[in-house]
């Protein structure tokens, strides 16, 4: 399916108009979600412009709304950092930068992750509930080690992991994700899931926000995601960790015993065809809300 790079629009009625978003819009992208009271830096912002593209809603030369773009391959997408200034809520901005956005991706399947806020919004615009994430976050406690089953063990990512890594988000994801997955591998460290020589499941570790994060987090089950977790945990005892995981993975209670409380609960939600994952590999934890 084609994509189209979003473009300018005329201004409407209210002055705003709605443009591409370009790297110089980006310090006013950050200022805008610190407005809402959300984590990201500056940092944090540019790495996720580097895999896509976005828009920005602009009055009288001030950015006043942002919203990013990511086409996973020719079938799927995300959207995230959906924002819109305070003092402009109200007048619909949101649904015009989501509009264009879609209008860009075409026929993909999107998914987003939506706040109790936004939920209403995204169902207008044909988004179904497709699962529950949980964000946990807190300063992580020492954390003792899970033990693994006769021929599997943990070991770090080398640069021959790269294919079997993509490979393995995509299964758990549904997406085919490569760039969003070598990335971060540049900037995290990240433990791999082995049994018997084969990469069976990773988990990356990196800055973001207050602290550290730790996602994505893809393993055949619960024991091995928590063996994953445990490892990365105990790197970051005494520090500030976040993790955002997928309620269903059963993972909630034992990341509150490890110091990550529960402080959010955002809707996953998908508008056309759904996702389509591998039996046997799943997805634990994201690699952010926006992201996906």
């Amino acid at each position: 399916m084609s994509f189209v790079e979003p473009t300018t629009a005329p201004a409407s009625a209210d002055g705003v108009a709605l443009r591409a978003m370009q790297e110089s819009d980006l310090e006013a992208a950050h200022a805008l979600s610190l407005q809402v009271h959300w984590p990201h830096r500056l940092a944090d912002w540019q790495f996720a412009f580097s895999l896509g593209s976005g828009l920005v809603a602009e009055r009288d030369g001030e950015v006043v709304g942002t919203t990013l773009i990511w086409p996973w391959g020719p079938t799927q997408a995300t959207v995230g950092l959906v924002i819109v200034d305070p003092r402009c809520q109200g007048r619909r901005i949101g649904y015009r930068l989501m509009q264009a956005a879609l209008e860009s991706l075409g026929e993909r399947s999107v998914l987003l992750h939506a706040t109790a806020d936004g939920r209403g919004l995204y169902e207008r615009l044909g988004f179904v509930r497709s699962g529950e994430v949980r964000q946990h976050q807190g300063t992580a406690l020492s954390a003792p080690l899970v033990a693994l089953d006769e021929g599997w063990r943990l070991r770090p990512s080398d640069h021959n992991d790269v294919f079997a890594l993509c490979q393995l988000d995509a299964k758990a994801r549904g997406m085919p994700r490569e760039g969003l997955i070598t990335g971060l591998l540049a900037q995290s460290d990240t433990v791999v899931l082995d049994h018997d020589g084969d990469a069976r499941g990773f988990a990356m570790l990196r800055r973001f926000g207050r602290g550290l994060q730790i996602g994505p987090v893809v393993a055949p089950d619960a024991e091995g995601a928590k063996a994953l977790i445990a490892h990365l945990v105990g790197l970051s005892a005494g520090k500030f960790v976040r993790i955002d995981v997928d309620f269903d993975g059963g993972l909630t209670e034992w990341l509150e015993t490890l110091g990550l409380l529960r402080v959010d609960a955002p809707t996953e939600m998908v508008r056309g065809t759904p996702l389509a994952t591998v039996p046997g590999t799943r997805g634990f934890a994201i690699a952010t809300q926006a992201l996906g």
